[in-house]
């Protein structure tokens, strides 16, 4: 992969894990009332989740392109359609955003298991990675080709998380994610419309 290329996949994997949701607030919440090993672990369990969804979705995809080509443009464009759906939405949300959390007390096995079921049990996130990976996924990728793009996405979850959980526990943190909430709605809304118009322009992989 370019590293033109995969620079792009970092950035709409920051700016996804980054933007104010339900994992942010289960990292929030853990942090807050466990510390910052609890907060800690709760993210890197999160990014587990994430790099499991990543991988069903980076095979299924391979599959797909050999077997199904014409299938796999309209996943594309349907693709394409969702992002700028979720980018529109960011747009609109200004300061919307489960931020708040609570400091009920922890422990890191709890946050463990918060995290994991927090990333699989949220739909949206295999609908965003479908979404995403099918514009990188490319007739005959290597292995190491689908495994640099499963690994971006779970790294740059987990590293996100951890700052969040190491930040915190200086203070200030949470209320500058609170402050700045529309501007990380905003710089997500931008970065997911202009990959949506990228995909229609063409394809992204050549």
């Amino acid at each position: 992969m370019p590293f033109s290329l995969w620079l792009s996949l970092a950035a709409v994997c920051a700016m996804g894990a980054m933007s104010p949701g339900p994992s942010l607030a289960m990292v929030l919440r853990h942090t807050l009332g466990g510390g910052r090993v609890p907060g800690v672990v709760a993210g890197l369990s999160h990014a587990l989740g994430v790099g499991f969804y990543a991988l069903l979705t980076v095979w299924g995809l391979g599959a797909l392109i050999v077997r199904q080509p014409m299938l796999f443009q309209v996943i594309t464009w349907g693709g394409a359609a969702y992002l700028a759906w979720l980018g529109i939405r960011a747009l609109r949300a200004g300061r919307a955003g489960p931020l708040e959390a609570g400091a009920a007390t922890t422990t890191r096995r709890q946050a463990a298991r918060d995290g994991v079921l927090v990333a699989l049990g949220n739909p949206k996130l295999i609908l965003f990675f479908i979404a995403l990976l099918s514009q990188f996924v490319t007739p005959g990728m290597s292995l190491a080709g689908q495994a640099l793009i499963v690994l971006t996405a779970m790294m740059i979850d987990g590293a996100w998380y951890v700052l969040v959980a190491l930040g915190l526990s200086h203070s200030r943190v949470l209320p500058w994610l609170q402050a700045h909430a529309h501007w990380i709605n905003r710089a997500t809304g931008v970065l997911l419309l202009a990959l949506a118009a990228r995909v229609i322009s063409g394809p992204l992989v050549v």
